[in-house]
C-alpha cells in the first residue's frame, strides 16, 4: 500500500474567499462573496464634549453686570441729599456730587430738572478694577477646558457668596409728616440735634403746617426780610445756616426746617428747646 502523502490544504487568500464558480455550459461567472469574518462596523463617532464655560468667567460677567452704575434723571424740587438717600449712596450726597460734579457744576445745591446723575459709579470702578485681575485658578481652569470633567471641576474656584442686597431706598411721604421724617435723616447726617416732637411742635405753633406760609407784618417785614415757610425763617438766617445738599429755596419744606434746626441748634442747643418766637 503506497504511503499516503501529506496534503496540506493551501490557505485561502481573500480573493480566493471571494470568488465562487459556477459553471453552466462552460461559461464561468465569478461573483464576489462577502466573508462574515471580514466585515467590521465603522466606529460610532463619540459625542463631542460639551463645552463648559469656566467658573471664573461666569462669575466675571456677573459681576460687571452687577456693577453697572444706574442713572436717575432729576425732577423739579429734588435735592441731592434726597437723591442720595434714596438710593442708599454710600457717602450721601457729598459721594454723589463729587461722582457727577461735571454735570451738577460748581453748587451742589442747585440741580437743574432733567439732568442724569450717574449713582455709583466710583463702585463700579472699583469693582472692574479688582474683576480685571485673574486668578491663577481660573488662568488654569481656561488651560484645562479640555480635560476631564472631573478634574474640570476639582480645578474649578470656588464662587464667592452673593453680597447682600442694598438696603431698600427709602421713600417719603408728601406731607407735614413725611417732609419732618427726611428733614430729620438730614439732619442725622449733618449731626444736627432735634426731635420729631420737638420739630412739629414748633412748626404747629409758626405756621399751622403750611409751607408757603409768610408773615407781612412783623418787625422782619418792615425791614424787607420776612418770616418764611414752615418754621418761619428770614432769607439773611436761611442763608446762613443752610444745610448743604437740600434746596436753595426756603419755601422747601425740608430746605426750610433743616436750616431753622441748625440755627436753633447753634443758639438754643436744639430746636426742641424752643418753646415760642425765636
Amino acid at each position: 500500500m503506497p504511503a499516503q502523502g501529506k496534503h496540506r490544504r493551501p490557505k485561502s487568500t481573500s480573493l480566493g474567499r471571494g470568488l465562487a464558480a459556477l459553471t453552466t455550459g462552460g461559461a464561468v461567472l465569478a461573483l464576489p462573496v462577502i466573508g462574515a469574518t471580514s466585515a467590521f462596523a465603522a466606529p460610532a463617532p463619540s459625542a463631542a464634549p460639551q463645552a463648559v464655560a469656566p467658573a471664573a468667567v461666569v462669575a466675571q460677567a456677573n459681576s460687571a453686570a452687577k456693577a453697572a452704575p444706574a442713572k436717575h434723571s432729576v425732577v423739579a424740587g429734588e435735592t441731592l441729599s434726597k437723591i442720595a438717600r434714596e438710593h442708599s449712596v454710600s457717602g450721601g450726597w457729598e459721594k454723589l456730587y463729587e461722582g457727577n460734579r461735571k454735570i451738577v457744576g460748581s453748587n451742589p445745591d442747585l440741580i437743574h430738572p432733567g439732568i442724569k446723575l450717574v449713582i455709583g459709579a466710583k463702585s463700579a470702578a472699583s469693582s472692574d478694577g479688582k474683576s480685571s485681575k485673574a486668578s491663577p485658578s481660573a488662568a488654569r481652569g481656561a488651560s484645562a477646558d479640555r480635560a476631564d470633567r472631573s478634574e474640570r471641576i476639582d480645578a474649578a474656584p470656588v464662587a464667592k457668596a452673593a453680597p447682600a442686597a442694598e438696603k431698600a431706598a427709602v421713600t417719603y411721604t408728601n406731607d407735614l409728616d413725611g417732609w419732618i421724617k427726611e428733614s430729620l435723616a438730614v439732619m442725622a447726617e449733618q449731626g444736627i440735634p432735634g426731635t420729631y416732637e420737638g420739630i412739629h411742635r414748633n412748626i404747629m405753633r409758626e405756621s399751622s403746617g403750611n409751607p408757603a406760609a409768610i408773615n407781612n407784618w412783623d418787625s422782619n417785614a418792615v425791614k424787607g426780610t420776612p418770616s418764611k415757610g414752615l418754621l418761619q425763617v428770614i432769607d439773611p438766617t436761611f442763608q446762613a445756616y443752610h444745610v448743604p445738599g437740600t434746596s436753595t429755596d426756603s419755601y422747601d419744606p425740608v430746605a426750610n426746617i433743616t436750616a431753622a434746626c441748625n440755627y436753633a441748634a447753634d443758639r438754643y442747643g436744639s430746636i426742641d428747646n424752643v418753646f415760642g418766637a425765636y
